[in-house]
């Protein structure tokens, strides 16, 4: 009777906590699809919202500058983040430690701190914010993620194989491409996609370190002030949708590796 009632107790516990964590998006994602303009009625299905929202010139300049920027900020942070895997994991134990512990400040540490203090060091250097001064934003916390997704898959990869490789008579260099990116490459895709998922989608720092050139969620958050029309819906059920493929992804991708 009691391991009844407590399988009761934690089954409500579980749907009453995802009913408050997805049922809001599952409200958002409807009224997306919803004809009326009013929240308080439903009137029928219609995509005029995502067909308005293709046709709205400052979206669509709010996503190509989300996909350029995001798409640049993967790449660099990905070959910064490796090389910087690569290189604490051949250091010395102290030094490396000191070095990761570092690494982790731009995780831990506040959004908006992370903002402000990257844009007063845009100012202080006399850079006008843009998206370029965005983009150095988006792969200084990018880099982080990129680094701690392929550490483990240094430390897990046969220390002897690259020692090998220079005693054959391979160069450095290639010795790096050839045996080393090979076995943490799938690090190296997780963390790519890491990437990209946390600049897709960032807000705070991107607020601070740019000026007229915004993404998408710098456009929800405007919208949201004038009051919300029903295109923003459309919006954030696109973004929300997306973000939660890559994130599949990744979840996936990661126990392929456990495995």
């Amino acid at each position: 009777m009691r391991r009844r009632t407590s399988k009761l107790f934690k089954g409500a516990y579980l749907a009453l906590l995802l009913a408050f964590l997805y049922l809001p998006i599952l409200v958002m994602i409807t009224l997306s699809f919803n004809q009326s303009v009013s929240r308080a009625e439903w009137t029928g299905f219609t995509l005029n919202w995502y067909a308005k929202l293709v046709a709205d010139a400052r979206i669509m300049s709010a996503l190509r500058v989300t996909l350029s920027v995001a798409a640049m900020a993967t790449v660099l942070s990905t070959v910064i983040g490796t090389l910087a895997a690569i290189g604490i994991h051949s250091m010395r134990k102290g030094w490396a430690n000191a070095l990761t512990n570092v690494a982790y400040l731009p995780m831990t540490t506040p959004d908006i701190v992370t903002g402000v203090s990257l844009m007063l060091m845009f100012v202080f250097v006399r850079w006008p914010l843009s998206k370029w001064t965005m983009l150095c934003a988006h792969v200084a916390f990018d880099t982080p993620y990129v680094l701690f997704s392929v550490l483990p898959r240094l430390r897990q990869m046969n220390p002897n194989l690259y020692e090998a490789a220079l005693d054959l008579g391979c160069r450095p260099t290639p010795a790096l491409f050839r045996v080393i990116l090979p076995e943490i490459f799938p690090g190296v895709v997780t963390g790519a996609l890491l990437a990209f998922t946390m600049s897709l989608d960032d807000f705070v720092i991107s607020y601070f370190t740019s000026n007229t050139d915004q993404n998408l969620s710098m456009i929800v958050y405007s919208a949201a002030k004038l009051g919300v029309e029903p295109t923003m819906y459309a919006l954030s059920t696109i973004m929300f949708l997306v973000i939660l493929a890559l994130l599949l992804i990744i979840n996936r991708r990661s126990k392929l590796e456990e495995m």
